[in-house]
């Protein structure tokens, strides 16, 4: 790994050669005895870490020239972190320093040790705050209508979101629970015309059956016992705007039949009503059920598949996603961390933890275990336990053997995820002939179907 640059701005050679001494095991170690010297190396090399001795020349027995020169290096970068060395006897000197932005001060004699403390505490620190700006960028880059991704996966979801915002027919999602699904939709409907009509999202699954219809259609004054006033069904509210049937599948035959008129006719009657009320809506439809299967079961209605997935998004499972998994933990730890008022980072092992858990529940598992690791961190380091996991140290070991068959098996997932569990496609996707892939995946015990 490497080392971090330290910049030792020390007039005294003795104690600049002890300090180097020091520190030289551990970093990379620049030495000045001035300010032009050192606002040369600050301009070159912008070494995180600086140890500043406030009397310079041509003022070595004042603080002038040394407060000057800390302005100056944090405006050439203000993540740099400065500790002030001086023998000065002035009393206000720390507190001033500390008030324009150092890190730390220590007076002469130095004791080293303590000194390598502080050094070792000031490049901790410095590492967390360079973390948050790269990941700060990152999420702007990385991000689609607060969407979060990176990988080759949401990247082609992103264009897809693009494509049909352009377009007004009626989109299926699929993936699995957790995966996003939702997100998806609102984006779309965020890009499209439609966006300043309104987005209705309705579960067919957490509805009772006997309450469906009416939720979808609405009901006339004294359309049944209980209907006291007349009432709009939620597909009528979503006029001029978008309908988001999440968990579709789960949607009884007697109301796929009603749905499949709305979607010809674009026209509902309220239930007890006889006027027609035409409808200007855009359906999109979310599933984690394979709709197919249910077709062919007798379970889901074929016309009313077809007329909903016209275009068929696939939202990637989160263990396919590669680096996003821990681009999504940051992310959250930021979101619930500043809510709670708590300053806190991902621990090694919380890392390594992130990376070797397969997140059957997706996104929104994630998400939940950096809610309760937050409330469960006793310091400002996250640790595997915190998050309800265990860090495997066999998922990261170096053997390269091991590595490589992991590379190898996830290549090999992606393109089947990719390919919708074609293997003639994948194997061109991947440049292998149709046996070779056949091999690897019995290799790997990996099915299409699996995937």
């Amino acid at each position: 790994m490497e080392k971090s640059k330290i910049l030792i701005i020390e007039d005294d050679d003795g104690i600049s050669t002890q300090m180097k001494w020091a520190l030289n095991e551990e970093y990379d170690v620049l030495l000045a005895v001035n300010t032009k010297e050192a606002i040369n190396i600050m301009t070159q090399f912008s070494p995180p870490l600086v140890t500043l001795d406030l009397g310079l020349p041509p003022d070595p027995e004042g603080t002038d020239e040394g407060f000057r020169l800390l302005q100056e290096i944090l405006e050439i970068s203000h993540l740099t972190k400065v500790i002030i060395v001086t023998g000065n006897p002035e009393k206000d000197a720390p507190l001033r320093a500390i008030s324009m932005g150092a890190h730390d001060f220590f007076t002469k004699p130095i004791n080293l040790e303590e000194l390598k403390a502080v050094v070792k505490r000031a490049n901790y620190v410095q590492g967390l705050e360079k973390d948050l700006k790269e990941l700060q960028t990152r999420l702007e880059a990385d991000s689609y209508c607060n969407i979060i991704g990176s990988s080759r996966e949401m990247q082609e979801i992103f264009t897809a979101i693009r494509k049909v915002s352009t377009t007004d027919i009626p989109i299926l999602i699929t993936g699995e629970s957790g995966t996003g699904k939702e997100l998806v939709a609102r984006a779309i409907h965020l890009q499209s015309q439609r966006k300043n009509g309104p987005f209705i999202a309705i579960n067919c699954g957490a509805i009772p059956e006997n309450l469906m219809e009416s939720e979808l259609f609405g009901h006339e004054k004294g359309a049944y016992t209980g209907a006291h006033v007349q009432r709009k069904g939620k597909l009528e509210l979503a006029d001029n705007g978008t309908v988001f049937l999440d968990e579709v599948g789960d949607l009884p035959l007697s109301l796929q039949v009603k749905l499949l008129r709305v979607l010809q006719d674009h026209a509902l009657e309220r239930i007890g009503g006889r006027e027609i009320i035409n409808l200007n809506v855009r359906f999109f439809a979310a599933t984690n059920k394979d709709l197919e299967e249910l077709v062919s079961n007798g379970e889901f209605r074929e016309d009313l598949y077809y007329r909903l997935a016209v275009v068929n998004l696939k939202v990637p499972s989160l263990c396919v996603r590669g680096e996003d998994v821990l681009i999504l933990a940051k992310s959250f730890l930021k979101k619930y961390g500043g809510a709670n008022e708590k300053s806190i980072r991902l621990g090694e092992d919380a890392v390594q933890a992130i990376n070797s858990y397969k997140w059957p529940g997706n996104v929104r598992e994630l998400e939940n275990k950096i809610q309760r690791a937050i409330a469960f961190a006793e310091s400002e380091q996250i640790s595997a336990s915190d998050l309800g996991l265990t860090a495997s140290t066999d998922e990261f070991s170096l053997n390269l053997k091991k590595a490589k068959e992991r590379l190898e098996m996830g290549y090999i997932k992606m393109a089947l995820v990719k390919c919708d569990g074609n293997i003639s496609h994948a194997s061109q996707e991947m440049g292998l002939t149709r046996p070779t892939l056949h091999g690897l995946m019995k290799k790997y015990n990996i099915t299409a179907k699996k995937v």
